[in-house]
């Protein structure tokens, strides 16, 4: 804590206000959403598809519109974006808690989603403009706090819940109403990147990110490895509960748990060690590999012995875990050097959008392949397969950086 606390401080006051509003986003966010699917179907009655239409609703929301939150955030300044972001979960969160008719569960769920899209590109590229040349050390810093919101608020949530879920959705949304309130006094107006857009359209802001082509080859080299950090929430539950029964839920929750708190402790010494060893594009590509061989122990683990499962569990989340604390905030570098330090948000914007529909792909097909593993029982050539998609991640990666796509360049508008 000491040392997150010293490197905090080393900041400017806009950019640990942005580590604080992280956490403080991630703390409401994962107090609520995750008993939101009981809440819906137990207490509200609703069908499984009603629940999987209010759920899916806030998913497509964010994911689908995250470019439109980037593009606004570099011509309207971050500031605003993020602002009217939180102001928007305040709301979305209220009803959600308050309201029991599909339609109005339904509106909550999108404001909640576009909500996101909104300030996740703004809070990132203001990040990068005010941490300069120590980009890799805020974003390593910045997913300290991001993490210990994700392990915190399930926790949190859990504990109100006793009393009621409207108590959760009340919290949250006071919590998104008093980071509005921070951003308002505190934040400064002037990022100075909206004049990025003063003489060029949308349509050309557009062009122009995605005329970037090692951008867009990078974004879709990276797609494996948000597909690898997926699998903490679909092919290792599957797992436990193939292997545990009844007890798969608990240890599932558990290698949650396992996950944030290897980030959180590890996040700054694991960056610090990287980056004394090797240089970034060499740091990224190993953590890269270390996140595809996660799931070599499982591979090699028969589903029969509930021990040996349990074991290789927490090593694939630990090894899973470490490998992503690397890649975090190189890869959040990467994103800004490879933009040319022009249209920053959008950048972001359109990188979140590609890696959320390699998510949806991934996912389909991991899950496909799962049930074909369980079915013939080879459930190694699952683990395989995904320990091959981050063993290819890398070596994309490398692919790029040895043929120079991973260096500045200068990012010119293209006319509309």
């Amino acid at each position: 804590m000491k040392r997150l606390w010293q490197q905090t401080c080393s900041f400017p006051p806009a950019a640990r206000l942005l580590m604080v509003n992280q956490f403080g986003i991630n703390l409401g966010f994962y107090m609520l959403m995750p008993y939101l699917a009981a809440h819906l179907s137990h207490e509200l009655g609703l069908a499984a598809w009603a629940v999987g239409l209010v759920l899916g609703v806030r998913n497509l929301s964010q994911q689908g519109l995250f470019l439109i939150g980037g593009t606004l955030a570099d011509r309207l300044g971050y500031k605003r974006p993020i602002m009217v972001g939180c102001l928007l979960r305040t709301v979305g969160f209220g009803l959600l808690g308050w309201v029991d008719n599909l339609p109005a569960l339904v509106a909550a769920s999108a404001a909640t989603g576009f909500a996101g899209a909104l300030f996740n590109p703004a809070v990132r590229a203001y990040l990068a403009a005010q941490a300069g040349e120590r980009r890799v050390d805020a974003f390593a810093a910045f997913n300290v706090y991001y993490q210990a919101g994700m392990l915190l608020g399930p926790l949190v949530g859990l504990a109100l819940l006793k009393t009621d879920f409207r108590l959760v959705c009340t919290v949250a949304a006071a919590i998104f109403a008093v980071l509005t309130l921070l951003q308002w006094r505190a934040l400064p107006t002037g990022d100075g990147h909206a004049a990025d857009t003063a003489q060029c359209g949308v349509l050309s802001q557009w062009r122009t990110v995605v005329s970037n082509r090692p951008f867009l080859l990078f974004a879709v080299a990276m797609i494996g490895s948000y597909v690898l950090s997926f699998q903490l929430y679909l092919a290792l539950p599957l797992a436990a509960s193939d292997s545990l029964g009844a007890s798969g839920t608990l240890v599932t929750s558990g290698l949650f748990v396992v996950s944030a708190a290897v980030a959180v402790a590890g996040q700054l010494r694991l960056t610090g060690w990287a980056m004394g060893r090797w240089r970034s594009e060499q740091a990224l590509v190993r953590g890269l590999a270390a996140m595809g061989l996660a799931f070599v122990p499982l591979a090699l683990t028969p589903r029969s012995s509930s021990l040996a499962v349990l074991a290789s569990l927490l090593a694939a989340v630990v090894l899973l875990a470490a490998g992503s604390t690397v890649v975090y905030p190189l890869e959040m570098d990467t994103v800004v050097t490879l933009s040319g330090d022009r249209l920053v948000a959008t950048h972001y914007g359109l990188y979140n959008t590609v890696s959320g529909l390699g998510i949806a792909l991934g996912n389909l097909v991991t899950g496909a392949l799962w049930d074909f593993a369980l079915q013939h029982d080879v459930l190694w050539l699952a683990w395989a397969a995904l320990t091959a998609t981050g063993l290819a991640c890398a070596v994309s990666v490398a692919a790029l950086a040895q043929n120079g796509h991973l260096t500045a360049r200068r990012v010119e508008p293209v006319p509309t």
